[in-house]
């Protein structure tokens, strides 16, 4: 059984190793949108201090100075196994404990409002990547939910905090499943969070995640609510990788 996969008894056949010149940044930003990488690269003076290598394309990791703090940026590919590898490499080549995560998801509450920044505060594990990071359970607490609201109230951001529902297989949301999640609290589905999380516990690394809330899974027919090309609220949208950035300099300042 997968859920048995948890193996902290012995030494894993692939061993992570930092580098010995590996750059020391404050906090390590990733998105998931290609939209967003082009607008960071167009506005902020990167310099690409490494890589994550991989037979689909290799993912630049990049550097830079912004109010007297040093981040690292980077673009992830979608899904558990990905973004966790893709995070694991990122740790070899840089030194940082504060990774700051944002991406969209499905929303599983119609009354939740359109555009809110939706904070996950646990995650139901419905994939397979983070059975080999934690034992098994059906939930994982995502535990700086609480950082993330206060700096969104801070700053004057609207939010709702709830659990969200990691699936690896979004072609599979079911109508029973989406109901029985729906039922436990989820208020948003997406496809990293639960993973991203065991792997941050596992490594002694600090998750920071919101999630912005694109299509609407609790209506009759699943609805996307924005069109091609109209990005505003959406994952793609560059005020939030300026979210993202702010909460960083929050984070890096505490």
């Amino acid at each position: 059984m997968i859920t048995d996969s948890f193996d902290n008894q012995s030494e894993a056949k692939i061993i992570p190793h930092r580098k010995e010149n590996a750059p020391v940044v404050d906090a390590c930003i990733v998105t998931f949108s290609h939209i967003i990488e082009k607008y960071v690269q167009e506005h902020y003076s990167l310099q690409q201090i490494g890589q994550s290598v991989a037979v689909t394309g290799n993912l630049p990791i990049y550097q830079f100075r912004h109010h007297g703090k040093t981040f690292a940026f980077l673009k992830t590919y979608l899904g558990a196994p990905a973004c966790v590898g893709t995070i694991e490499d990122a740790a070899q080549e840089i030194q940082t404990k504060n990774y700051i995560v944002f991406g969209g998801s499905g929303c599983l509450n119609r009354e939740i409002a359109h555009g809110k920044v939706m904070i996950p505060t646990a995650a139901y594990r419905d994939e397979g990547t983070s059975y080999h990071y934690a034992p098994p359970s059906d939930y994982i607490t995502v535990k700086n939910a609480d950082a993330v609201a206060e700096f969104m109230e801070q700053s004057g951001i609207p939010f709702v905090k709830g659990k969200t529902w990691t699936t690896d297989a979004f072609y599979r949301e079911t109508v029973r499943n989406f109901e029985k999640r729906k039922a436990e609290g989820c208020i948003s589905v997406e496809m990293e969070c639960s993973a991203l999380q065991t792997l941050c516990d596992f490594r002694e690394l600090n998750l920071y995640m919101f999630l912005t809330c694109g299509d609407l899974l609790d209506a009759p027919k699943h609805l996307f609510r924005n069109g091609d090309g109209q990005y505003q609220g959406t994952q793609h949208d560059a005020g939030h990788f300026e979210i993202a950035l702010s909460l960083a300099e929050y984070i890096a300042q505490k």
